[in-house]
């Protein structure tokens, strides 16, 4: 069977989704090594990623919350432990940040594309674009940073975002199959799916 991509969606290879990144490899735009995992998962289907329901510990999670669509991952809100430096060091929107969500407590350096910045509260919404990034150009690295939400298209796996409730959930790019929790303070239905945000979020 040929090697497919593993349907993480993750954006390291620079597509948006593992779906298009195949596309691409077949029009010759791309190729195979491109992708981040293909030497550690060659024996991958061309099934998009399906989500268990249970984490690498044995905990269960309710939902997992994926990409809008057009977009490689769930939108995450941070905040570096210095919200100081976004201004001091002019973090716009379109610039790469290196860290770890240490608030947390997750123990994986994330490589973060800048969609807005808050110069006044240090906020920086971003989409996690993998560690290949940060190879190819310059980083502002903050070291360590909390995350203030997620946002994205909620799947359900257990039970559904319920707004108000702390629940177990799943980031659909988890490269460490950790659930987190957090509480849901918007649950929208849109025609792309259930649009959810999630708020303290805390691995327990």
């Amino acid at each position: 069977m040929p090697w497919a991509p593993p349907g993480r969606d993750c954006g390291s290879c620079g597509m948006a989704t593992c779906r298009a990144f195949a596309n691409a490899v077949k029009k010759g735009k791309k190729t195979e090594t491109d992708c981040p995992f293909y030497a550690v998962e060659q024996f991958a289907t061309k099934e998009p990623a399906r989500y268990s329901g249970t984490d690498i510990t044995g905990a269960l999670y309710d939902f997992v919350i994926r990409a809008f669509p057009g977009e490689p991952s769930a939108r995450k809100f941070i905040v570096p432990f210095r919200a100081d430096l976004v201004e001091k060091w002019d973090i716009r929107p379109g610039a790469l940040v290196t860290g770890r969500p240490a608030g947390p407590g997750c123990p994986v350096y994330h490589a973060l594309r800048v969609l807005s910045a808050n110069p006044v509260t240090g906020v920086l919404g971003c989409h996690t674009v993998g560690p290949l990034a940060a190879r190819k150009e310059k980083a502002f690295d903050v070291q360590a940073y909390h995350v203030h939400a997620f946002e994205g298209i909620a799947e359900t796996v257990h039970r559904p975002p319920t707004l108000g409730l702390r629940q177990r959930f799943l980031p659909g790019f988890c490269m460490m199959d950790l659930a987190h929790t957090a509480v849901v303070n918007m649950v929208l239905r849109k025609k792309e799916g259930v649009h959810v945000r999630v708020e303290d979020i805390r691995i327990l």
